[in-house]
């Protein structure tokens, strides 16, 4: 009888979804710092100055916390009851709120006065926003109307009151303070022009909206509601440009990213979605321990605060190394209790260490540091620096880190001097290698000092190769000055509109003083 021959399975591992350069980037964002409040989380928002505070407006006040050592830098608690929508002025000095009771408050954040307090709205007010002049705020109520505010004067300019539903979704245009949008629960999102008595556009998203903005351009705006996001052009007649339906659940937040090149959807469904807007297409998702209620990332997309129903608050920062492309070029180093030098990209010159002769090089390194004898080290990396260079950078950053660099190129003989010079000159142009070869050029000028105050000349042919190197680096200074300009030109040309840079926060008087209103109010918080 036959034997049995067994049944040959086959296993296959499951394909790997393939990163895209967005999934790496918001990947670099690091485990989450995670507060708590006593009530769900209204809204996030981020100051647009450095050093990004953002607010979060929670139960009957807004904390004002600093990103770094994510503590409360200012509490704003003069509201009698709940407290919605607390958002930064752009020059991060002033901080507008609205609440339960149908009143806009404005406060000062340094010191934290109240300076104005707007009333004349009959419901409670989810949403007020800053106009890009300054001096207006746009509020958005439960009484169905959207109006205007002036500031110094502390009076309504402008009341609208087109909604048949309460109106809990508010933008601005960031090019023109004429230009208000609004989104209401009667599934409509309405673009005002107060110069008009009439609204100048009305468009349907489908279900009640949670969320507005506007994009940089000012000619496409975007809202939010449902499980969609739709984007339409303000400048093509409301015209619909895209619907994402990437959530399952109800999208309550939108905010603007990379510059206003990446939007951002937060979701009862526990994700924060990130979408490119050139093609309209979803790249990376965030997740979250809870149903999100306000997301808002801050200018240089460091920081991506989200706040959630339970009253969670997650920061994340981005991390400031990234690891997982580098190779480390020191891991014998390493193994000896020492933090290698990780200098990127390194492996583009790693294929000519194959040799023997490198093998033997990079091992009489090894033991030469093992020994402190810098020198030595940095006299055979000279050796090899034609085959490898990654093994002399390396054995600089070692050096460097060590402190040691100094008293190995005072030892050098001169010729091994103008080798490095030479090398230095070569590579100083290569991006991954500056920070290295840099701090190594002001060690061999301070050695080269010390020469000449000791009496001693360096040779001609040391002296002309420094030249060289000085003129390389007077050429890498013009032809990044042109860049400069011409990324400069380019973004005149091509780029949206951006905000100019505000004025960093600081400590001095602004140029309100509270109102009588303002310096009437009396809040006794027990919360």
């Amino acid at each position: 009888m036959a034997s049995f021959k067994k049944t040959n399975a086959k296993y296959f591992s499951k394909p790997q979804q393939k990163l895209t350069a967005d999934n790496e980037y918001w990947n670099k964002l690091g485990d989450p710092v995670v507060l708590k409040e006593f009530a769900g989380i209204d809204h996030v928002s981020f100051s647009k100055v450095d050093p990004y505070y953002f607010a979060i407006t929670s139960s009957a006040k807004v904390q004002v916390y600093n990103p770094i050592t994510k503590l409360v830098y200012k509490t704003l608690s003069k509201f009698r009851e709940a407290a919605y929508g607390g958002t930064f002025r752009k020059d991060g000095k002033l901080l507008v709120a609205g609440g339960e009771d149908p009143e806009i408050k404005l406060f000062d954040v340094s010191s934290k006065n109240l300076l104005r307090v707007f009333k004349g709205h009959k419901g409670p007010i989810h949403r007020c926003f800053f106009t890009c002049d300054n001096t207006h705020i746009s509020s958005f109520s439960d009484d169905k109307v959207v109006a205007l505010w002036d500031i110094p004067s502390e009076s309504r300019v402008a009341s609208f009151s087109n909604h048949t539903d309460y109106v809990r979704a508010g933008a601005v245009s960031p090019v023109s303070s004429d230009i208000i949008i609004s989104g209401s629960y009667d599934k409509t999102v309405t673009v005002y022009d107060t110069r008009s008595p009439d609204p100048v556009m009305n468009v349907n998203h489908g279900s009640p909206v949670e969320s507005v903005l506007c994009l940089q351009s000012g000619g496409i705006f975007v809202s939010g509601g449902g499980p969609d996001v739709c984007v339409w052009d303000m400048l093509g007649g409301g015209k619909l440009l895209h619907r994402f339906s990437c959530h399952h659940k109800t999208v309550t937040s939108l905010c603007l990213a990379s510059g206003g090149k990446r939007l951002i959807s937060g979701s009862l469904d526990h994700h924060a979605k990130i979408y490119e807007l050139v093609n309209f297409t979803p790249v990376h998702t965030l997740d979250y321990p809870s149903p999100v209620l306000s997301i808002d990332v801050s200018m240089n997309d460091e920081y991506v605060v989200a706040g959630m129903i339970n009253g969670l608050v997650s920061i994340r920062k981005r991390d400031s190394e990234s690891t997982s492309s580098e190779t480390d070029v020191m891991s014998s180093v390493s193994n000896i209790g020492k933090v290698p030098v990780k200098l990127p990209d390194m492996q583009v010159f790693s294929h000519s260490a194959s040799s023997r002769d490198t093998k033997e090089a990079r091992r009489s390194v090894e033991q030469a540091l093992r020994e402190f004898k810098y020198v030595k080290a940095l006299h055979i990396s000279l050796d090899n620096c034609n085959k490898n260079q990654a093994r002399l950078l390396a054995t600089l950053g070692e050096l460097i880190r060590r402190k040691g660099l100094h008293r190995a190129v005072v030892g050098l003989e001169e010729k091994c001097i103008r080798k490095l010079v030479a090398f230095i000159t070569k590579h100083i142009d290569v991006p991954q290698y500056f920070d290295v070869l840099s701090q190594t050029t002001y060690v061999v000028i301070d050695v080269l000092e010390e020469m000449i105050a000791s009496g001693l000349s360096p040779s001609s042919s040391l002296v002309s190769g420094l030249h060289t190197l000085g003129r390389r680096v007077k050429a890498e200074q013009d032809s990044l000055r042109e860049l400069l300009e011409l990324q400069g030109a380019l973004q005149m040309v091509f780029s949206a509109p951006q905000e100019s840079n505000p004025t960093p926060l600081s400590p001095s008087k602004t140029q309100y003083e509270p109102s009588v209103g303002a310096a009437r109010e009396l809040c006794v918080n027990v919360s």
